[in-house]
């Protein structure tokens, strides 16, 4: 029975409000065409054959309709011969019964006039003509109603556009323009998203599936006196998971989801946002135990009082104001759990971060080596990938990779697989998709000048060498000389994930950066505009030691970072000019430091960086092994960096070396 009512909703169609408008169509053109009262018109002759019958004497009455058309009514003599006995068949009857035998059109009504008066005088003839108007009413009804009609079509189909569309549905059809845009997902809506298919965010998980349960068991909590949290805001980077997150919620709460993002409350007309913000609540409410999910809420989110120019009613604060009222006022209700994903947390208001409307904060990181491998396993389910891929590997090479990055190098691996048809995915897909994301795409039909190219192969080589030669330096994973991108070289590296990070490792990654333009200088005695990028690390680098970090003797332990981003439009530097000057000198101190000490380590090992550039000019691209045979393995091993890195226990004792550590590196920097 189900299936044939089923069966039979699908038979009979949906009322369509265009149907209204067709079947106005076709009566306009029915009235049009039948308007007129004639179903049949009399047969059409010429001026000339009508002249022929009026000396004749055949004619009895000429009507002139609308000073352009002659109908002709014949004599009942006429009639009867056997030549107008043909045309019998029209049915455009006058008031008195008569019927038109004939019609033509002429031109000039005066000429027309004076010849049918000639004729008339010379055969003395008792021919009576009239005049009439023929009108259409409901015609001229129409016409004059059609611009009317137009206007208000154009108008309906406009706010259709504006509130939604012109479909069914909450927001859709113009007098819903308030109503929520929030999509509800519930248990007949299948999402197949559930807390399995979230790899890592071990921390983020567990206070979400602690939200769910909630809602699921809320006596085991109220039981004690507890209340439930009103809300929970999702923070992270872009491509941490945060909507994926909220995902599996819905999977996984079975009550009903309401998703939306914070740009669905924002329209032109004024007050639509609130009344939006006022409707989700009311269907949440009705609705309960049931989830909000507000995806970007820095949309509506921002602070208050920030954007004077706008002036005091503001559309978005409007909206603003609803939500802090529907989650914490008089009329809130308890069985309704907003969450909230924002990768801006410092630009929102005050109140919306409190407790009491958002209880919980969420922070949700960049992934780290195990949460990596855990986000591979799930994105190679679906493809075929060969049986010696080892995922720890791949999750090595993949530092500050988030999970959307992550799910985008294994569909790209795939399509590399693919385009160079292979039956499974191997680890070298991977590689070559990791270089295609960080690097761009590959241009090796780029012109470059044979000059150019050694100049690029050194400039690389420096970076390697002086890299190798530095204990805290990224260790070197390749190098290459194939344009990628915007880049005419690069070199890849596999940085370490530290927490804290120790004034001589940023240095020594500072000079790594500088090998490059070092080793210009060392070979060929000049510099070329090729290092740009890295004189801008290297610059972030060091004004981040001096003004952030407080990294520098001569500032000292100051920093002009302002977390709470109070300075949203930076009008004012928060120091004085004479400190803007020292701040500017040290930076440049700093960074000319590093410059001469690259380029000292560059003099010291010059030949194995002119044999390194040259294999490099001969291969394009070298690995670590390369620069194993040249150099020998590194001066310092992990053994010692982690003697190193262990001689303080506490986190306060990581920035400052003790003493023992101290004699390590005047050891280790005499012996090169």
């Amino acid at each position: 029975m189900a299936n044939n009512n089923k069966k039979s909703e699908l038979k009979n169609p949906k009322f369509n409000s265009y149907w209204i408008y067709g079947a106005i169509i076709i009566v306009f053109i029915a009235l049009n065409v039948f308007g007129g009262g004639s179903w049949s018109q009399p047969k059409k002759t010429t001026q000339g054959e009508f002249e022929t019958l009026l000396r004749d004497g055949d004619v009895e009455k000429v009507e002139i309709v609308n000073r352009k058309i002659a109908k002709v009514y014949l004599t009942p003599e006429a009639k009867d011969k056997e030549k107008h006995t043909k045309n019998k068949k029209g049915s455009n009857f006058l008031s008195d019964g008569k019927q038109a035998s004939y019609q033509f059109e002429f031109g000039d009504l005066q000429n027309f006039e004076n010849s049918l008066d000639k004729i008339k005088s010379q055969d003395n003839l008792q021919t009576t003509v009239v005049y009439e108007t023929d009108n259409n009413v409901m015609s001229e009804i129409l016409i004059s109603l059609l611009p009317f009609v137009i206007i208000i079509g154009i108008w309906i189909f406009i706010m259709k556009r504006m509130s939604g569309g012109a479909g069914g549905g909450a927001g859709g059809q113009i007098f819903n323009i308030g109503k929520s845009k929030a999509k509800l997902f519930d248990q007949d809506t299948d999402v197949k998203t559930s807390f399995k298919d979230v790899a890592g965010l071990e921390g983020a998980k567990e206070e979400v599936q602690e939200i769910v349960d909630f809602l699921k068991k809320p006596e085991k909590y109220t039981s004690l006196g507890g209340k439930i949290p009103k809300g929970a805001l999702l923070v992270g980077l872009p491509g941490t998971g945060k909507t994926l997150l909220a995902k599996a919620v819905a999977g996984e709460a079975n009550v009903p989801f309401f998703s939306l993002s914070g740009s669905d409350f924002v329209e032109m007309f004024v007050g639509v946002g609130a009344s939006r913000v006022r409707d989700l609540f009311k269907q949440a409410k009705e609705k309960s135990p049931s989830i909000i999910f507000i995806d970007e809420i820095d949309a509506i989110g921002r602070a208050r009082g920030k954007n004077n120019m706008s002036g005091s009613n503001d559309e978005r604060e409007n909206t603003l104001n609803q939500l802090l009222t529907e989650m914490d006022g008089f009329g809130s209700d308890s069985n309704v759990i907003v969450l909230a994903a924002t990768n801006r947390a410092d630009v929102l208001d005050k109140a919306l971060m409190r407790a009491g409307r958002f209880d919980r904060q969420i922070y949700i990181d960049l992934p780290d080596v195990r949460e990596r491998k855990e986000i591979f396993e799930v994105h190679l389910r679906p493809l075929k990938v060969d049986e010696k891929l080892d995922t720890d590997f791949l999750s090595k090479q993949t530092p500050g990779f988030s999970g959307a990055d992550i799910a985008n190098v294994c569909n790209e691996a795939a399509l590399i697989a693919a385009r160079n048809d292979k039956k499974t995915v191997e680890k070298q897909d991977f590689l070559d998709a990791v270089d295609r994301i960080v690097g761009g795409l590959e241009k090796k039909n780029k012109i470059i000048s044979p000059k150019e190219k050694e100049a690029i192969a050194f400039h690389e080589a420096g970076h390697a060498t002086v890299s190798w030669m530095l204990e805290h330096a990224a260790p070197l994973v390749k190098v290459t000389i194939v344009p990628r991108g915007k880049s005419l070289g690069a070199a890849w590296y596999l940085p370490e994930e530290r927490q804290l990070v120790k004034p001589n490792q940023m240095l020594d990654e500072m000079c790594a950066t500088l090998g490059g333009r070092a080793a210009e200088k060392v070979i060929f005695n000049e510099i070329s505009t090729g290092a740009l990028s890295d004189l801008e690390k290297v610059t972030k680098q060091a004004r981040a030691m001096v003004t952030i970090y407080g990294l520098n003797k001569k500032i000292g332990n100051l920093t002009y970072y302002d977390s709470s981003s109070g300075n949203e439009y930076g009008f004012t530097k928060p120091y004085s000019e004479k400190t803007a000057e020292l701040i500017d000198e040290e930076i440049s101190k700093m960074i000319e430091e590093q410059y001469q000490r690259a380029i000292s380590i560059l003099n010291k090992h010059k030949d194995k960086l002119t044999e390194l550039a040259t294999v490099l000019l001969d291969k394009e691209v070298i690995f670590k092994d390369n620069l194993q045979k040249i150099f020998g393995d590194r001066p310092y091993s992990k053994l010692e960096t982690n003697a190193i890195k262990d001689t303080s226990n506490d986190v306060n004792s990581e920035l400052i070396e003790d003493d023992k550590s101290e004699s390590i590196l005047k050891e280790k920097k005499n012996k090169l």
